[in-house]
């Protein structure tokens, strides 16, 4: 927004180093084309060091013309919040709106107290009329309309705080970046929804923000609707994107037990027009959580949150709050596919609780089977921590449950992850599990695939980071220490025998890793243990 529009942005955050990192020449987070987006906006320096064009860490692949010198900066990073608020035209809320983790609601409900603080914050502060533009995901609440549940709240706390005079116009602006491919999808949309009320400056207020995003966006892109139907774009959004997700992984189940690959099955039904190869690639589970940047002449408050998961709760919820309680088996059974057990019997000293999901429980139950029934003493190599390629996002990864379950068998861990910094590791792995000295034990980050697979018995491919691929491609990369394509030969060279490599992402050609020796087990396609797990 700050780069492609007239507007200046002023993103406040109560966090010092947060903003004094994203302030510096390393920024807080990792997504492929953001630094250069930031330092242009940030600093107005154009052309950009290292800029090459063409070249995937570059903007000129993305449509960014940053080649005509310098620029006014537009773009400013502040912890002096009630003075961007004061100063603002247009705030953009995007703070966080957690699953409950306590009280009514407990495990499905959306926590408001994020939303709350903001709201009275704003109100207390503007001695001016503002449009707030509200970009969290839509809380549910008991027994209450949707109106009633969020901007119904917002607009009744507003009033209540804000100084005489001072009026405030309620948007819904609803957020739908994914981590990996922000930076394309601000860019190049699939769409703007706005939401507003259906009063003059209602639709006043939603025209305004159009005419910032119309800067960029073609105007057929950016739809306006009413309020509760933005709000609920969202969820409908992630809850059909997650549905299809817990579908391909259900057909993985089968394709193992079955003999047939769950890519060519992936690949047919894409094919059909009606369905599109969209989010059909079968993997250990979903994670992570949707892009918001912590931001006001346009003012934007954040934080964030694991979205599939958090969203479908939050239809479960909002269904049995207004009775719908058939519309609610059926979600809660999108969330079943991933975070229950699904167990018959007992599973060992494997966790067996809603927060072990069934399709990392397969996983592990397998990897399990193949070394022999036992990973006591053994090395696993676990290549990404990060719950998708180009993020460094964690929440909610799947390599933090596999690297439970392995810790839990009394494996030696291997992780290497190359944007996720070790700290990040280490508070996600103790933050799931609080058993510090266990995890110390048996766990250790490496700085290198090379070292993370020197002496293992196998490999585990959680994330599909373009550097651990051995398809033929690029064999120049934007990650990994030598930006280049790791080398599965010299791997197999540094291994125990016999070698086992896991692909959680079918990324691998395991034609080419069994030539070098490797036994080769992949989700969705039959193994040597096929008869023993499933």
């Amino acid at each position: 927004m700050a780069l492609k529009s007239d507007v200046e942005v002023t993103v406040v955050d109560i966090s010092p180093e947060r903003i004094a990192a994203w302030n510096s020449m390393t920024l807080p987070i990792y997504e492929p084309g953001l630094d250069k987006i930031v330092y242009a906006a940030r600093d107005g320096i154009t052309p950009l060091d290292g800029y090459i064009p063409g070249q995937e860490n570059g903007l000129h692949s993305l449509g960014v013309n940053i080649m005509q010198g310098f620029r006014q900066p537009s773009l400013i990073f502040s912890t002096d919040i009630e003075k961007a608020i004061d100063e603002a035209d247009l705030i953009l809320v995007c703070v966080n709106t957690p699953t409950k983790s306590d009280g009514v609601g407990k495990g499905a409900g959306a926590d408001l107290s994020f939303v709350e603080a903001a709201t009275r914050t704003i109100a207390r502060v503007s001695t001016r009329s503002k449009i707030i533009v509200e970009k969290s995901t839509v809380p549910c609440r008991t027994a209450r309309s949707i109106r009633e549940i969020y901007f119904g709240l917002i607009k009744l706390k507003l009033s209540a705080n804000a100084r005489p005079g001072v009026q405030f116009d309620v948007l819904s602006n609803p957020e739908f970046l994914a981590e990996g491919t922000a930076v394309k999808d601000l860019l190049f949309p699939d769409r703007i929804i706005i939401g507003s009320m259906p009063t003059p400056s209602g639709r006043q207020a939603a025209a305004l923000l159009a005419a910032v995003y119309s800067q960029w966006v073609p105007e057929d892109r950016i739809i306006t609707m009413n309020l509760w139907s933005a709000e609920l774009s969202k969820l409908a959004a992630n809850a059909m994107l997650a549905q299809r997700i817990s579908s391909v992984n259900a057909l993985s189940a089968i394709c193992e037990a079955t003999g047939a690959n769950v890519e060519e099955v992936s690949h047919a039904c894409g094919l059909d027009s009606r369905i599109g190869p969209g989010m059909l690639k079968a993997g250990p589970g979903f994670g992570g959580r949707q892009v918001l940047l912590h931001s006001l002449n346009i003012v934007k408050l954040t934080s964030s949150h694991s979205c599939f998961q958090k969203d479908i709760f939050n239809i479960v919820y909002l269904s049995e709050s207004l009775h719908l309680y058939e519309v609610a088996d059926y979600w809660r059974s999108i969330i079943n596919m991933q975070v229950s057990s699904h167990n018959r019997g007992s599973c060992g000293s494997l966790t067996c609780n809603k927060r072990n999901d069934y399709q990392k429980l397969r996983f592990t139950k397998r990897i399990i089977s193949c070394l022999y029934h036992n990973l006591a003493g053994k090395k696993l190599a676990v290549l990404g921590f990060a719950f998708k390629k180009n993020t460094s996002d964690t929440r909610e990864s799947p390599a933090i449950t596999l690297v439970k379950n392995f810790v839990s068998e009394k494996a030696h861990v291997a992780i290497y992850d190359p944007k996720v910094e070790e700290e990040q590791i280490w508070k996600e792995l103790i933050s799931d599990t609080g058993d510090r000295e266990n995890l110390r034990r048996y766990v250790e980050v490496y700085k290198t695939a090379y070292t993370a697979c020197d002496g293992a018995d196998a490999v585990v491919v959680v994330t599909e980071w373009d550097e651990f691929s051995n398809k033929s491609g690029p064999e120049k990369l934007t990650t990994g220490v030598s930006g280049k394509k790791l080398d599965w030969t010299r791997v197999a060279a540094r291994m125990r025998k016999p070698s086992f490599v896991f692909d959680g992402r079918n990324m691998l050609d395991a034609v080419k890793l069994e030539a070098l020796g490797f036994q080769v087990e992949a989700i969705g396609r039959a193994g040597r243990a096929q008869t023993v797990w499933g």
